[in-house]
C-alpha cells in the first residue's frame, strides 16, 4: 500500500527542520510515543537505528526506526519495522515562501500475517494516522502545542 500526505507549516523551512530533526521533540507531536531508545549508529545520521515504543488503542507497539537517507533541509527518509508491518517513509520539505514550508510524506507499507488483512480492510486508517501526526507536528511547530497536554 502506498500513499502521499502533505501539509503546509507556516514557518520558515529552517525552523521546521530544526524542530523535525530533534528527537526530543517527537514526544510532543507523536501521540502514543512512550519511549525512544538509540540502538546503533550516530544519532540523527544515516544508518542510525532506534527502538520506538508506542501505546496506541490499548496496544503496545514496538518498532525499529532506521534513517536511510538525509539531505537536510530537503529530505529525511526512514524505515519503521514492527511486527508484521514494514513502513518506508520519504519526507520532503519544500520552501513555499520565506514563512511557509510544505511537508510531503510518501509512505509505502508492506504487511505480513494478520496485518495483511488490516492493510486491505483499513488502508484509510494508515493515511489518517500519518495526517494526524503531521497536523500535530504543525501545531507543535507553529504554536508550541504538545500532545502531552491533550
Amino acid at each position: 500500500m502506498e500513499y502521499t500526505a502533505e501539509i503546509v507549516i507556516d514557518l520558515p523551512r529552517d525552523k521546521v527542520i530544526e524542530k523535525f530533526d530533534n528527537e526530543e521533540n517527537m514526544k510532543h507531536w507523536q501521540k502514543g510515543l512512550v519511549s525512544m531508545e538509540h540502538i546503533s549508529g550516530k544519532q540523527g545520521e544515516v544508518g542510525a537505528t532506534s527502538k520506538l515504543r508506542y501505546h496506541i488503542g490499548g496496544r503496545e507497539i514496538e518498532m525499529i526506526e532506521t534513517m536511510t537517507f538525509k539531505d537536510a533541509p530537503d529530505a529525511f527518509h526512514l524505515t519503521f519495522d514492527a511486527k508484521n508491518v514494514y513502513n518506508i517513509q520519504e519526507n520532503y520539505f519544500e520552501e513555499i515562501s520565506s514563512d511557509s514550508t510544505k511537508w510531503i510524506s510518501k509512505n509505502e507499507f508492506k504487511f505480513n500475517g494478520f496485518m495483511k488483512i488490516m492493510g486491505m480492510l483499513m488502508p484509510k486508517a494508515f493515511k489518517k494516522q500519518t495526517l494526524n501526526y503531521m497536523k500535530d507536528f504543525k501545531a507543535f511547530a507553529e504554536e508550541g502545542k504538545s500532545v502531552l497536554t491533550d
